[in-house]
């Protein structure tokens, strides 16, 4: 069987560019003892892919040049050699931007097809959910009555902050996004109370007319003039949980940081960042208290499904221009 891959070829200085990646073919992997052969399905693309084709030391290790790169995935078991596992099976794993991955049956997750549709293990209940829950809850402190805004809020992670601020009780929820049908869908479909495009002017002004009484919690997917207006409008107390700063992603020189950071002493203030991966503890807790929402309709979730091995790439540089409503996945 011929294998269809990504490799990463050059590492991009600013937006990456096509010359930077090939689509390579080459003979598909045989599992070994506790391994499985996976026929992928779905692929996951997300922002902090970016972050993993740059040499800088980070959090995670950087892609290697000339090998196929990695990402969330779900797909069909076609041939297995381990214990507990069998063809036919379904199982969610990272190794994706590939058709076909041999992957340890430990680090193989079984997920069930009739429970919800396989997709949905990459985005509202994997990992990008569960992002969403242990940032909101845990990181941010959410109670009962805050107020919460949220940047990047029609993405796969932010539409689901702000749901959950409303479900267990938030005061009010503001979304930031890129455009006037984004904010349509926050507050018509996901029930926000307040949402604005940040294109259409001074994030400042409109977060303050969005806010009137402040804010007591950020949910930061953005960075930059969102992260400052939310500084500038935080109540006393107030908890900033930094998930990811898309709008530095792609920066050739080190961008400013916020002008008003003094304000945290005035407020009290506090600003922390997380990795949804310190947080798995938190699993099936999520998993326990989420489920049933989806189920019921109570979170509502969109997917942007873009169809194709040889579109990943699109995909992905999609999501880093915000072309996605929701979770960006990859059919295959």
């Amino acid at each position: 069987m011929i294998n269809r891959e990504w490799h990463l070829l050059s590492r991009p200085v600013g937006w990456p560019k096509p010359e930077d990646f090939a689509l390579v073919e080459a003979e598909a992997p045989t599992p070994g003892e506790g391994q499985v052969l996976v026929r992928n399905k779905y692929l996951s693309v997300d922002p902090y892919m970016r972050g993993r084709m740059s040499a800088a030391k980070s959090y995670v290790a950087p892609f290697e040049l000339g090998k196929v790169m990695q990402g969330g995935a779900v797909g069909e078991v076609v041939a297995s050699n381990a214990e507990g596992i069998a063809a036919g099976d379904h199982v969610l794993h990272f190794f994706g931007w590939r058709e076909y991955a041999v992957v340890d049956a430990k680090h193989a997750v079984k997920v069930d097809p009739e429970a919800a549709p396989l997709s949905t293990y990459l985005g509202v209940l994997g990992m990008t959910g569960l992002t969403a829950y242990a940032g909101l809850l845990r990181t941010a402190s959410f109670k009962e009555g805050d107020s919460v805004f949220v940047s990047g809020a029609a993405g796969a992670v932010g539409s689901q902050v702000g749901q959950i601020a409303r479900l267990k009780g938030a005061s009010r929820v503001i979304g930031s996004a890129g455009s006037d049908e984004k904010v349509k869908l926050l507050v018509e479909e996901y029930g926000f109370d307040a949402a604005f495009n940040y294109r259409n002017g001074s994030v400042s002004e409109q977060l303050r007319e969005a806010a009137p009484d402040g804010v007591d919690v950020y949910f930061d997917n953005v960075g930059g003039d969102h992260l400052e207006a939310a500084i500038g409008l935080l109540n006393q107390g107030g908890r900033i949980a930094v998930c990811g700063m898309i709008s530095l992603y792609n920066n050739t020189e080190p961008a400013p940081g916020p002008k008003n950071l003094a304000r945290l002493i005035q407020t009290r203030g506090r600003i922390e960042g997380f990795l949804v991966g310190d947080h798995y503890d938190l699993q099936s807790q999520f998993v326990q208290e989420v489920g049933p929402w989806v189920r019921s309709g109570e979170l509502k979730y969109r997917e942007t499904v873009v169809e194709g091995i040889e579109n990943n790439l699109e995909a992905f540089l999609g999501v880093l221009r915000g072309d996605n409503t929701g979770k960006m996945i990859v059919k295959l």
